[in-house]
């Protein structure tokens, strides 16, 4: 069972610690390959990239390895390669989104503009296939080029069910699991592959991932009606403005009276928001004990994600990525 003891940052920096030299040299890498003659390339990837960020997903990659008992250094270019998709990912988002802010600061499309933006995140494409390439493993391609076009799936299918308050509970997992879960799950799951391990191994990690990936999401969408800017190091009702259908509104409008349905029709749908509206909103989700519920769901993930950990052997890797669980779960108090 996860307890409040193993969450929090102490759970992060036990990993950054753990696999400190590799990721170092994934730091390394990072910088060299986002290099350009094209000045601003590097100007804007280094804005996103070099200056932040808990680089989680390489993280995970890195680890991931180490548990299996890895000792070359192909994970490190992986773990690279992981970060650049899902940096890449990252501009063209904002740019989808309109969002202000990334990681508490001016985003790179506020900066740069949208145009910059979009063929930056394709450059950052561009190199993390090269990574791939250079890795030599038909498996390893084959497994990060399908989690990016899961990705871009995801979105799209967000965008599509974006101001929809018709869209389903299993339409919005389906979601989660392209924009976010995809990604988690090939950062662990290559860790096996580069291990030359057994199938259980690699499907184990695989959904170890996948299920963290989803609780990190379902946290993720809680905390845009519950957490105080600063914290979260976004704009705070971003998903609302945005028309986005998350959990938190998918219980509210399921448990609410027709009124109140009518506002999220207003709200969501006809994207008639007036000042007050995210006030309202938030009232009405915690009325509903939708964001419990939604914390709740998130829970039962981080336990699946625990329990595929079991077939690896007690050791520091394995508890650190247990206390990872911890972590993005906490992220909602």
């Amino acid at each position: 069972m996860m307890t409040a003891a193993s969450g929090g940052e102490d759970a992060l920096t036990a990993l950054t610690t753990l696999v400190g030299e590799d990721l170092e040299a994934c730091n390394r890498l990072i910088v060299a390959r986002m290099h350009s003659p094209v000045a601003l390339i590097p100007q804007l990837a280094a804005h996103i990239v070099a200056a932040g960020g808990k680089r989680l997903r390489p993280l995970l990659t890195l680890a991931a390895a180490r548990l299996c008992g890895y000792r070359g250094d192909r994970h490190v270019a992986l773990a690279a390669c992981v970060e650049f998709i899902h940096t890449a990912t990252l501009l063209h988002d904002d740019v989808v989104d309109e969002s202000a802010l990334r990681r508490g600061q001016a985003s790179a499309n506020a900066l740069f503009g949208n145009k910059p933006s979009v063929l930056v995140g394709d450059f950052l494409f561009a190199r993390a296939f090269e990574l791939m390439v250079q890795d030599g493993s038909l498996r390893v391609l084959a497994i990060l080029s399908a989690a990016s076009a899961t990705i871009a799936e995801g979105e799209v299918l967000q965008l599509v069910t974006q101001n929809d308050t018709t869209t389903t509970e299993a339409q919005y997992l389906q979601v989660i699991e392209g924009k976010t879960a995809a990604l988690f799950a090939a950062a662990t799951r290559i860790g096996a592959v580069v291990a030359d391990r057994p199938a259980a191994e690699e499907a184990a990690l695989e959904t170890y991932g996948r299920a963290l990936g989803t609780a990190f999401q379902l946290v993720d969408d809680a905390l845009d009606y519950a957490a105080e800017e600063e914290r979260l190091g976004k704009t705070i009702g971003d998903d609302f403005r945005e028309g986005k259908i998350t959990l938190p509104v998918l219980l509210a409008f399921q448990r609410g009276d027709e009124d109140e349905r009518g506002f999220w029709r207003r709200t969501l749908e006809a994207r008639e928001q007036a000042p007050g509206d995210l006030a309202r909103a938030q009232r009405l989700i915690e009325q509903h004990q939708a964001l419990r519920d939604t914390v709740e769901r998130a829970r039962a993930y981080g336990e699946e994600a625990l329990a595929a950990l079991a077939i690896f052997p007690d050791g520091p890797e394995r508890r650190a990525l247990a206390d990872i669980v911890a972590f993005c779960i906490a992220r909602a108090r």
